[in-house]
């Protein structure tokens, strides 16, 4: 059976190559893929997404973090309930992501594809702290870049 996804898309800032028809198809993608892998059992998802502008990047990842920059993204868990229904809040730092796809030479909306699904599978319970878990994590995320004609975005190319 496939989880039924709520999404509300948030625009701090405008940005125009982040169309919520977009976001929501790539948090679709992150969302199969999760319940494919079986990590954490869900049958639905109420996830909020906000395209924040770097000052408000810098004070969410301060205040909740205690770290005081702006970060790409920053995912708010807050679990399954007992109907099943996995929620979370994420947040993502649009000047962030134009400027790490520019570092790493990606296409702006390759970069934002992999920034939402990496945000979302945090919300449904994945993390990165420890190598197995990481390894987890990555390969789920390369899987689903793929589906989507996306090169792994953890490969190094020379």
């Amino acid at each position: 059976m496939s989880a039924t996804l709520s999404l509300s898309v948030q625009y701090a800032v405008a940005e125009p190559r982040l169309a919520r028809h977009r976001v929501r198809r790539w948090a679709g993608y992150a969302l199969e893929g999760a319940q494919a892998d079986g990590l954490t059992a869900f049958d639905a998802a109420e996830l909020s997404i906000r395209l924040v502008g770097q000052a408000e990047g810098k004070r969410l990842n301060r205040d909740f973090r205690g770290r005081d920059y702006a970060t790409n993204v920053l995912t708010f868990e807050y679990g399954v309930d007992p109907l099943g229904v996995a929620r979370g809040d994420i947040v993502i730092c649009v000047p962030v992501l134009a400027r790490e796809a520019r570092e790493q030479k990606k296409a702006f909306t390759d970069r934002a594809a992999h920034l939402t699904i990496h945000g979302v599978l945090h919300a449904l319970g994945y993390d990165h702290l420890k190598a197995r878990d990481a390894r987890r994590m990555e390969t789920l995320e390369a899987q689903i870049l793929a589906r989507m004609g996306i090169t792994d975005p953890y490969v190094i190319e020379d």
